[in-house]
């Protein structure tokens, strides 16, 4: 239980930082959307798609069902990121904190 509400709030305040970044155009979000040659109005779209998703790690610290759903919906999320960086064959070393936000998630959504 303790872990999970770890793992709750650590997500929340991280993609509440990333999704806020992503809509408001952030230059470091700006160029990795670049990066992966997706088109900037896909940026906007993943950050809704990432507060959509902290609505319901919030929301989960009373109906706990609801974790489970965000938690899956930050892995898909997450295995969507990981093939973007695949795809354009970016080095290793910027893959790996999506993969670790992968395991994260499933752990998150499977407890």
């Amino acid at each position: 239980m303790i872990i999970s509400f770890v793992l709750q709030g650590f997500l929340a305040v991280l993609f509440l930082s990333l999704g806020i970044q992503k809509i408001m155009g952030h230059e470091l979000q700006v160029d990795i959307f670049k990066n992966l040659k997706f088109p900037q109005w896909f940026r906007v779209v993943t950050g809704w798609v990432q507060l959509v998703g902290v609505a319901g790690l919030i929301i989960g610290f009373w109906l706990p069902w609801v974790v489970t759903i965000a938690g899956l919906w930050f892995a898909v999320t997450m295995l969507v990121a990981i093939i973007a960086h695949i795809r354009v064959k970016d080095p290793l070393g910027k893959t790996i904190p999506a993969f670790v936000l992968l395991i994260i998630s499933i752990t998150l959504g499977t407890l």
